[in-house]
């Protein structure tokens, strides 16, 4: 099987912040313009730590259309509350899938006892495209534990894959998606290796949480490094050089015109107008600020 070359090692983007309790490297499409459809967007979290505080950070209600947002916790906690009723915690380890699809107002803030004590905080939030088809589909909301979490462990000692969308070896994630998508966290020991698989024409990137991991028995990558792969190819060798995480992302490309603007991701202007004046109609529903 033919190996898919590594087109590009990137380093994180200069950081900005999400409301006062999110500090991200935008790696895509701000930071650098490679093309990993179906995720639109990835905002990385760096380990960093936050001072305690009574009132908890976050970003406040806004909303979203023609898309889903998962968020992945590796330190910290994160409260999610949005406007169909859905609510929940997610600690480290653990995965929110929320499809806003045809339109939720949602808001995202550290949990309570998090911010009273303070300490390490480390995220991924990926923004990943629906096509047109289900663009305007009913919201719904995943929740994924790190304890429920479908898992391969691999030979020698070498580490778990923990798969959260998609199938390694004979194991399914629990993640329901709208097109083909694997997502998973690589949890390596050191010396650990693991072999990935995907199509020629998928989108793949590895995002280097924690550790340095060798690709290809060749390039090498080290915490906060995004490895972004050319579509020849299929198979990818990692091996940990170090204790090491790694979340690996892969999907079939969705072809077709799309338009952001802002938090809304449609397929053509008249469908972002549309987006902005049911916003303001109140037909995204009601949550309290």
């Amino acid at each position: 099987m033919e190996t898919k070359q590594v087109a590009n090692i990137l380093k994180a983007p200069a950081p900005h912040m999400v409301g006062d309790g999110f500090r991200v490297h935008n790696f895509f499409p701000g930071g650098y313009k490679i093309n990993m459809s179906p995720f639109f967007l990835m905002d990385y979290g760096c380990k960093i730590e936050f001072s305690a505080r009574k009132e908890p950070r976050g970003v406040g209600v806004h909303p979203h259309r023609g898309f889903e947002t998962v968020t992945i916790a590796y330190h910290g906690a994160v409260a999610h509350h949005d406007s169909v009723g859905n609510s929940g915690v997610i600690y480290p380890g653990d995965v929110q899938w929320m499809t806003a699809a045809g339109g939720i107002l949602h808001k995202e803030y550290h949990e309570q006892n998090y911010s009273l004590t303070g300490g390490p905080f480390q995220m991924v939030q990926l923004w990943v495209n629906l096509p047109a088809k289900d663009k305007m589909s009913k919201p719904k909301y995943q929740a994924i534990k790190q304890s429920e979490m479908a898992r391969f462990n691999l030979a020698d000692h070498g580490g778990t894959i923990e798969i959260i969308a998609g199938k390694y070896e004979s194991i399914t994630g629990n993640a329901s998606t709208f097109t083909p998508i694997e997502l998973y966290n690589a949890r390596l020991n050191e010396g650990g290796q693991a072999t990935f698989n995907f199509p020629e024409k998928y989108n793949t990137g590895f995002m280097v949480i924690e550790g340095k991991v060798k690709i290809n028995n060749r390039e090498i990558a080290a915490a906060d490094d995004f490895i972004h792969f050319g579509n020849t190819g299929e198979q990818i060798v990692l091996e940990a050089l170090s204790k090491s995480i790694v979340l690996i992302l892969s999907g079939e490309p969705i072809n077709e015109p799309m338009v952001q603007y802002g938090p809304f991701l449609m397929n053509t202007e008249a469908e972002i107008q549309q987006a902005i004046e049911d916003y303001n109609q109140g037909r995204f529903g009601y949550i309290e600020e």
